[in-house]
């Protein structure tokens, strides 16, 4: 469970309808069907827009990370509601109630990724927590920011490839918000979408090589968030 909404987890949440992934989603269903009498199978509760700035310096290195998260509809009234935030119900927050909300999903318990995975040359880059988190609402839906500082030696922002999941799959993430690289020009941003079909054929036919006694829960429920995540690359070719 991803330490950033523990306190909100209370309840299963249901896609919201029209949401981008929630065409995915709906096969899942269908999946489970297909290999009952299995008792659970991973999914997602909460669903995430996900938008990315890289910070680099003149010398190349990434030196922060500045992430944006844009909760789903039904995830962020029960948010609102259990923060007796909006209590005009318009959308919209005043000053005050934007200053209480920044930081609500950024008390992390150690040890927490911030569902964010960066590589250099195929290792794993060391990120601060959160800092300098906000919080706002756009057509009633919550969005915040947080700043992560990569930690340790400097890290070059050539050939950085990340990418933001929930391994659990408790919380899906799509980058559908902007990606960008503040710092030289000719940094660019590659995307590759994860193969949704192909990936829920392999879980299928693992779930078909199971007893039907087996129990998922019992037995660790399969980390299958990075499989369904999108990869972004950057490259900052030298001029």
């Amino acid at each position: 469970m991803s330490g950033k909404i523990r306190a909100y987890r209370r309840t299963a949440l249901p896609a919201p309808v029209g949401h981008p992934i929630f065409a995915f989603m709906r096969w899942i269903p269908t999946l489970i069907a297909c290999c009952l009498p299995f008792t659970a199978v991973a999914h997602p509760h909460v669903f995430i827009d996900t938008g990315l700035e890289f910070i680099v310096d003149e010398s190349g290195n990434l030196t922060h990370v500045r992430v944006t998260w844009a909760y789903d509809e039904f995830y962020s009234l029960l948010v609102l509601e259990d923060m007796r935030l909006d209590q005009d119900g318009d959308g919209v927050l005043s000053e005050a109630e934007e200053q209480r909300l920044a930081g609500f999903d950024a008390q992390w318990v150690e040890g927490y990724n911030g569902d964010l995975v960066i590589l250099a040359a195929d290792q794993p880059v060391a990120l601060s927590g959160p800092l300098e988190p906000r919080a706002t609402t756009e057509d009633g839906r919550i969005v915040t920011t947080h700043l992560r500082k990569v930690e340790g030696d400097p890290v070059p922002a050539q050939g950085l490839s990340a990418k933001p999941y929930d391994e659990t799959f408790y919380t899906a993430y799509e980058v559908t918000r902007p990606v960008t690289v503040t710092g030289p020009e000719t940094c660019r941003i590659d995307r590759f979408e994860p193969d949704i079909d192909g990936e829920l054929a392999q879980m299928q036919a693992f779930l078909l090589t199971l007893d039907a006694d087996y129990d998922l829960e019992e037995n660790d429920i399969p980390l299958v968030g990075e499989r369904f995540a999108t990869e972004i690359r950057v490259s900052c070719p030298a001029t």
